[in-house]
């Protein structure tokens, strides 16, 4: 993972850098902004994070609490989402969680908060979970995206590019990454950044 070091040296580790910083920066903020950020992941599984962002600044942190769900289901289909239905039926029933941050906060970590997560949010799973507290400011689980599977394939870290990932399988390669990211003295939240923009040629979120 030579390429990484090298990035680090440059305007890519300055760009992750500040992303980082916008992370905890939100992570500051109240459940309204955390419950915008749930919305953001579910709405891109099995989608693309640009287009989970652009319908994210349409409807702003509001109008993922407040919309009608046939006005919420209109504006992900206008918006050019391919699963308008089931994501604004997901993003209606995680309402109930709309103190998601006072939730979160009364768990003690990362790990343990994800595995609620995905146990109790609607069409959010392993991946989705670590997406979202990753951008909340919680630095130390994986994003295991096609990009970062990807990447890890063609460096022989796992055999394959599965499918689905079920829980074990999940941890077990988030291990892997978590020795990769002690070699490379980044955190999981970093490397996750680093290894999409190898694979993508951008830095979103």
């Amino acid at each position: 993972m030579g390429k990484v070091n090298e990035l680090r040296r440059g305007k890519v580790g300055k760009l992750i850098a500040r992303r980082i910083r916008e992370f905890k920066g939100l992570g500051r903020k109240g459940s309204e902004e955390w419950f915008s950020e749930l919305c953001f992941c579910i709405l891109t599984a099995n989608s693309t994070a640009g287009l989970g962002m652009k319908i994210q600044r349409e409807l702003g942190s509001g109008g993922f609490l407040t919309l009608p769900l046939e006005e919420l289901r209109h504006r992900l289909k206008a918006a050019g989402h391919r699963f308008p239905n089931t994501r604004a039926c997901f993003i209606v029933e995680a309402r109930k969680f709309h103190d998601i941050k006072g939730i979160i906060e009364r768990f003690t970590g990362a790990r343990q908060a994800r595995g609620w997560l995905a146990e109790n949010v609607k069409g959010v799973g392993y991946k989705e979970s670590s997406h979202f507290l990753r951008n909340v400011g919680f630095s130390d689980v994986a994003i295991l995206d096609r990009h970062v599977l990807s990447m890890l394939h063609e460096h022989g870290l796992i055999d394959g590019l599965p499918r689905s990932l079920a829980r074990g399988r999940y941890l077990e390669i988030e291990r892997k990454l978590e020795e990769l990211a002690r070699k490379l003295g980044l955190a999981l939240g970093e490397l996750d950044l680093y290894l999409w923009y190898s694979k993508t040629g951008e830095v979103l979120k």
